[in-house]
């Protein structure tokens, strides 16, 4: 019996009205992730578009896969670095020399698996975690679990340190989901980003392990500044000093979050949602325009005082999480505008708060994922007016 067989089956048990009826949120979960479902789109955030919540998901997630295997070269990469200076330890150093594949950072083999060690728990834990919460309330509210969690937990997991104890990671998530989307109804209906609201919650209540010079190479011991770090405090100029140059931060081999540090394999991720349509390129023109002119003012303006002033726009392009902020965050379709000229104004914000956090506020060096979450705040305001306009204007024209 096949696969398909066995669940049409099934079907008439756990469907609404059969005798499995409790668990129709699971069946349909599992149902449609595995084929196509016979419903179309009926509620946000495309209930006008032919393509079905699945697909978008799916391509999102096929979309992280250069960040995905970036992030499990780059962090085994750094620790193994790190490992040469400070020695080994933990279970995750007793699985590799079990398998005799040692620490080289020259050998890829040696760097994906040992990053994979770190990556692998977190996206377990965000997983578990995560997903009971999205099984609870579907199940209270008697509606399918949709793949919108698939795609929160991917980017939730690739904007963590690789040092983050899994306890905080499992309580970010359950933010994150809770606060972040399921008291708002759930998929397409949150106005935040559920991903960067349980990345912000540990920001802010455990500071220690989410910021600093020690967190982003999970070795005990290593302490290295971001690029971040080193312009709020001394300016573009001293970062080949401390060995960042600008094709390294491009590529991705230095120290962040595990997903967000090269930018050529967001670009890529980029290219397949653009390409798909997925992705509405108004915001990404938006984001890089406000980004662009308001660094380049802030250069030109200069400061005897904020080093961070002469921070060129090519540099905020590879530093930090702006790139993958960019392309997986500011294109969201729930938390954005959706109006043409509201994405613009909308991605034009964030390109402008996110220069003004890194250079003008020294407290958050990062600041693409409050500048991401302070654009959602306004994206209902921002369509409001965009409408209210469009509406005087065709009032005049009829008038």
């Amino acid at each position: 019996m096949g696969l398909r067989s066995f669940f049409d089956r099934i079907e008439p048990q756990f469907t609404k009205g059969g005798k499995y009826e409790k668990y129709f949120p699971v069946y349909e979960m599992v149902e449609s992730f595995l084929y196509t479902p016979k419903t179309v789109t009926t509620a946000a955030p495309h209930a006008r578009s032919y393509i079905d919540m699945k697909r978008i998901m799916t391509y999102v997630v096929l979309a992280t896969v250069p960040c995905v295997l970036f992030a499990l070269y780059n962090t085994g990469l750094q620790t193994n670095l790190a490992i040469a200076e400070f020695g080994a330890s933990g279970w995750r150093a007793g699985i590799i020399e079990a398998l005799g594949i040692g620490f080289n950072p020259a050998n890829p083999i040696a760097n994906m698996l040992h990053g994979l060690l770190y990556f692998l728990p977190i996206y377990i834990v965000t997983l578990l975690a995560g997903g009971a919460w999205e099984v609870l309330f579907a199940t209270m509210r008697r509606h399918e679990v949709n793949e919108g969690f698939l795609v929160t937990s991917m980017l939730y997991t690739l904007i963590l340190p690789a040092s983050t104890p899994l306890w905080q990671v499992a309580l970010g998530i359950s933010f994150g989901v809770v606060i972040g989307k399921e008291v708002f109804g759930g998929t397409g209906k949150n106005f935040l980003n559920p991903a960067l609201v349980g990345r912000a919650f540990l920001y802010f209540a455990y500071p220690a392990y989410m910021s600093g010079d020690t967190i982003w190479t999970p070795v005990d011991g290593f302490s290295g500044a971001t690029a971040l770090a080193v312009t709020a405090s001394e300016g573009p100029a001293a970062l080949p000093g401390y060995g960042i140059t600008w094709m390294d931060s491009f590529v991705g081999t230095i120290q962040g979050s595990m997903g967000e540090t090269s930018t050529i394999a967001c670009l890529l991720g980029l290219a397949f949602l653009l390409a798909t349509r997925i992705a509405n390129y108004r915001m990404v023109v938006g984001c890089l325009v406000g980004m662009i002119a308001f660094s380049s003012l802030l250069n030109w303006i200069g400061s005897d005082s904020n080093p961070a002033f002469a921070t060129p726009w090519y540099w905020h392009l590879v530093m930090g999480g702006y790139a993958f902020g960019l392309v997986f965050m500011v294109t969201e379709p729930v938390s954005g505008s959706h109006t043409n000229l509201g994405r613009y104004i909308y991605g034009a914000l964030i390109g402008f708060m996110v220069v003004m956090i890194r250079v003008v506020n020294p407290a958050f060096p990062e600041g693409m994922m409050l500048a991401i979450l302070f654009g959602n705040v306004f994206a209902p305001l921002i369509d409001y007016f965009v409408v209210q306009a469009n509406i005087r204007r065709r009032a005049r024209r009829n008038a």
